[in-house]
Order: C-alpha cells, then sequence, then structure tokens
C-alpha cells in the first residue's frame, strides 16, 4: 500500500517487485497515480500466489473504510 505524499490518499496494489513498482508510481509511469506523488510504501503484505496477493487487493478495495486502512498502516509501523 502506499500513500501519496501530497494528498495523503492510499494507493492499493500488488507486485512482485515493490521497489521496481514504487519507482515506478513516484516516476509518472502509472495513469492512475500519476501527479500526485511522491509515493511512500507504509504498509506491505505478503503471499503465496498471485492469486491471493489479487484477492486480498480486491477485498480491501471493496472495503472502502478508511479506519480500517489507517489502522493497518498504524500497525505496520
Amino acid at each position: 500500500m502506499l500513500e501519496s505524499e501530497a494528498t495523503g490518499r492510499y494507493y492499493i496494489g500488488h507486485t512482485q517487485d515493490i521497489t521496481q513498482r514504487l519507482q515506478r508510481h513516484n516516476t509518472n509511469r502509472v495513469p492512475s497515480t500519476r501527479h500526485k506523488g511522491p509515493w511512500v510504501l507504509v504498509y506491505q503484505e505478503e503471499f503465496y500466489s498471485r492469486k491471493d496477493a489479487a484477492y486480498r487487493e480486491r477485498y480491501l478495495k471493496q472495503l472502502k473504510d478508511r479506519a480500517f486502512i489507517d489502522a493497518l498502516v498504524r500497525t505496520s509501523r
């Protein structure tokens, strides 16, 4: 999970290479986050399969619960 330092908004996604993906977000190469950064990694989870990671991503996005997301971020710091 990434957080925009400019807006405080979160971006939820999954990837196999978090370093490369963060760089893509911060160099405006991802349309959904372009010109909304800089972005910082604030929370991550590891999964055995891409399918499991995609399921978790979908679950978190469907929640639309800022308090729950904030709690996840707080517990990871």
